[in-house]
This record gives C-alpha cells, sequence and structure tokens, in this order.
C-alpha cells in the first residue's frame, strides 16, 4: 500500500510540476503582451487560463482519489491537503495573469506614460517566486521555501517603487490619471501573485514540518 501511495504522490508531484510550468508561462505571456502592446498574445493568455482551469481540477480530483483510495498517516494527510491548496494558489496565479492581459487590451492603443521597467522586474521575479515555490514541494525542501517568503519583500519593494513613480507622473499631468490607474492595478496583480507564491511556500514548510512558518 505504501508504495502505490509513494507512486501516487510521484504522479501528483509531476502534474504539479507541469501546472507550475503552465502559470509560469500565463506571466510571460501577460508581461510580454503588456510591455509589447501585443492583443492578440493578451487575448492568448486570457484564453489559456481556461487550460489552468482545467489542470487545477484534473490534479484537485488527484488529491482526492489518493485520499479516498488510500489510508494515508498524519504526514501524508498533511502533504495531500497541503498540495489541494496549491494547486488552488497555483489557479488564482493564472487567473491574475489574465487580468494583467485583459488590462494590456485596453491599453494596447495608447502611448505609455512611464518606462514599464519595474512591472518587467516584478514579473520576472514573481516567476522565480512560483517556479522555486513548487520545486520546494516537489525536494521537500523547506530552506528554497524559506527564500521564496522573503523574496516576497522585493516584489513588496518594487510596488512601492512604480506607485510613487505613478504618483508623480499624475502630479506631473493629472490627464495621466487614469493609466496611471490600471498601470498601479497590474502591479498589484503581480504583488498578488508574490503572495501567493508564498502561500504556496508556506503550505510546503507546513506539509514538510507540521508547523507553520511563524512557528519556526
Amino acid at each position: 500500500m505504501r508504495t502505490k501511495f509513494d507512486k501516487q504522490l510521484a504522479t501528483l508531484k509531476e502534474e504539479m510540476i507541469h501546472m507550475g510550468s503552465m502559470v509560469e508561462q500565463a506571466i510571460e505571456m501577460a508581461i510580454s503582451a503588456l510591455v509589447k502592446q501585443d492583443t492578440e498574445k493578451a487575448k492568448k493568455t486570457i484564453s489559456f487560463f481556461e487550460e489552468i482551469e482545467h489542470k487545477e481540477k484534473e490534479l484537485q480530483n488527484m488529491c482526492f482519489q489518493i485520499l479516498l483510495s488510500q489510508h494515508p498517516v498524519a504526514s501524508d494527510l498533511r502533504m495531500i491537503s497541503s498540495a489541494i491548496k496549491m494547486i488552488n494558489d497555483m489557479k488564482r496565479i493564472g487567473e491574475q495573469a489574465g487580468e494583467i492581459a485583459e488590462i494590456s487590451i485596453y491599453l494596447a492603443d495608447e502611448e505609455y506614460i512611464k518606462k514599464l521597467e519595474h512591472l518587467s522586474q516584478m514579473a520576472k521575479e514573481t516567476t522565480v517566486m512560483v517556479i522555486n515555490s513548487i520545486e520546494a514541494f516537489v525536494r521537500s525542501d523547506v530552506e528554497l521555501a524559506e527564500k521564496v517568503i522573503e523574496a516576497d519583500d522585493v516584489v513588496d519593494e518594487l510596488f512601492v517603487t512604480v506607485k510613487k513613480e505613478l504618483i508623480h507622473v499624475i502630479h506631473e499631468n493629472p490627464a495621466y490619471g487614469e493609466q496611471a490607474t490600471d498601470l498601479l492595478m497590474i502591479a498589484k496583480y503581480f504583488e498578488k501573485i508574490g503572495d501567493h507564491a508564498v502561500n504556496i511556500a508556506e503550505k510546503v514548510i507546513f506539509a514538510i514540518t507540521g508547523k507553520q512558518y511563524e512557528e519556526l
């Protein structure tokens, strides 16, 4: 029975890596569509979320089947229940990438009021956080999960930077207020993606240690 559970868990981890790659791709598509003002890529990003949703349902079912077919001990139960929550966080990341893409369609015909380097940096940092959070689960790596949580400070600082820059732009020209609000919303979505990566990392720590991150 234990061998069967281990095989099922290994398969689940492989599929979670796949879903992690999908949300990574969604983030990359979203920021590319924004920077290049590519409405077709933005539309593909939005459509891609349907595939992520399908994958989420598939993995949730896989988790429930493992629980129903096995008699997991406490540590196994903790691992699977944590995986269920991680999968939901990954879906939310895909959803937020789609929200960014929707805004980029709205802004596609406008000249940007500022350079988007800090938004691009937020996309890069959050992508790494997502990748590492899933890798931490697959490798049962508490240290890597802790690094993901610590990396959120960088994303938060970038959000504050973007916010300050946009406030300055509005002070210089109030007519830029509408686009500034849209760009700030995009920054907020990236901040939320970082938060979801932190959620995943915290669940990894709980799954492995049985303790909340704050208790370590």
